[in-house]
């Protein structure tokens, strides 16, 4: 009754929970910024770790190969406009660039925000924004009061309802400790490791640079044993021989000096100092922090075809299913609102290669069990009855 009430006066609700005031950090109807910036994430994490990008591709491509479809109740649907929007979300992506962009901004920035074009009841279209060109504008209640979009100096306000949480925008954001309005990129978890890794790339790519070995020390010596050389004399020496012998283009040149000169070796070569090694372990934990692994990102190790297949499916299995459920759920409980009730989503796992054995196992299984009748396993693998199915074979 209290609901009615409040609906038929235009009040807005009041939250079950008491806490959450306590729970809206910052002030109401400030917009927020996303606590850590964006394309510095992107940048150094995505754009110059290529261990962050297969994991983020080998995700994002995953969920963009699924093959989706629409229920209401217990009937499939074949066609419907809700099925039509989601296999064509606007004229520049179809299902799958559409779902493998939602998945790595979702992957890199902890946020997705999905736009519904609404020219009247139903969308006609989905848009991904940019998830740092949009602002949460809290609300006193838990619920935000609307999104702030930004780009080129202007910026759209697009409204949430206070009761509902009803809006033209979707927010997708992964759980974050510490802030109650954005969610947290995996390369927050992962960034020591990220920067290792790349601190380690620019470490091989100067060795190169520098004639593939570690610098040293070049000893004048006189008959009277190791001398000095003038300050103009040192640079004009050092300058002289980096310019001549020193890059990629002077490797392999034979260094002429006149002169007693002795090379005397002062760094420590790559083997001496594990980069290699330590370079994997690198690759090991960012692999691990996104649920990936480490042999499908070319980290060495028992990389037969059998284990590379154990991998696969391990990949799905733990990664990229649980990311296609939460996806699931979200699209479902946001476009429902739009169109009609007990409408829900749905993706289609046979058509997963990298299931495969398990779907096998699962046949086996179903055919050794003369317990049940052949509608009952047409069911747990979701076929359809057929006439006179109901018997013990």
């Amino acid at each position: 009754m209290h609901q009615w009430i409040c609906r038929f006066l235009g009040l807005p609700e009041k939250k079950a929970s008491a806490t959450t005031p306590l729970l809206v950090t910052g002030s109401a109807h400030q917009p927020l910024w996303t606590p850590r910036q964006y394309e510095s994430l992107a940048e150094e994490g995505y754009q110059k770790n290529i261990i962050v990008y297969r994991c983020v591709s080998l995700i994002a491509r995953g969920i963009g190969s699924v093959s989706w479809k629409l229920y209401k109740g217990d009937s499939r649907l074949d066609t419907h406009p809700l099925l039509t929007l989601l296999y064509h979300p606007n004229p520049q992506q179809g299902l799958s660039r559409f779902m493998e962009a939602l998945t790595a901004y979702f992957l890199l920035a902890g946020n997705v925000y999905i736009e519904a074009v609404i020219p009247e009841r139903e969308p006609l279209e989905l848009y991904l924004l940019r998830p740092d060109r949009v602002r949460i504008v809290p609300g006193s209640t838990g619920i935000p009061e609307a999104f702030d979009y930004t780009l080129g100096g202007r910026s759209v306000r697009i409204p949430v309802e206070p009761v509902n949480g009803r809006s033209r925008i979707l927010h997708i954001k992964s759980f974050n400790p510490l802030h109650d309005w954005y969610g947290m990129s995996p390369i927050e978890a992962a960034a020591h490791a990220i920067d290792q890794h790349n601190a380690v790339a620019g470490h091989n790519l100067s060795l190169l640079q520098n004639g593939g070995r570690p610098s040293g020390a070049l000893l004048f010596k006189s008959d009277s044993g190791y001398e000095s050389l003038t300050d103009e004399q040192r640079h004009r020496l050092r300058d002289d021989i980096r310019a001549v012998y020193e890059g990629m283009q002077n490797a392999g040149r034979i260094m002429v000096i006149e002169g007693d000169f002795e090379w005397k070796e002062m760094g420590l070569s790559p083997k001496d100092l594990d980069f290699i090694e330590g370079k994997y372990l690198s690759a090991r934990e960012i692999a691990q922090v996104y649920g990936v692994p480490p042999m499908l990102v070319g980290v060495p190790g028992d990389a037969t075809f059998a284990n590379y297949k154990e991998a696969r499916y391990h990949l799905w299995e733990d990664t990229i299913l649980p990311h296609l459920e939460m996806i699931k759920g979200e699209l479902t409980k946001w476009l429902g609102t739009f169109f009609e009730e007990g409408l829900y989503l749905d993706y289609d796992t046979d058509s997963i290669p990298a299931l495969a054995p398990k779907r096998e196992t699962l046949w086996s299984k179903l055919e050794k069990a003369s317990f049940l009748t052949v509608n009952e396993k047409r069911a747990l693998i979701g076929y359809s009855p057929i006439p006179n199915g109901d018997r013990l074979e």
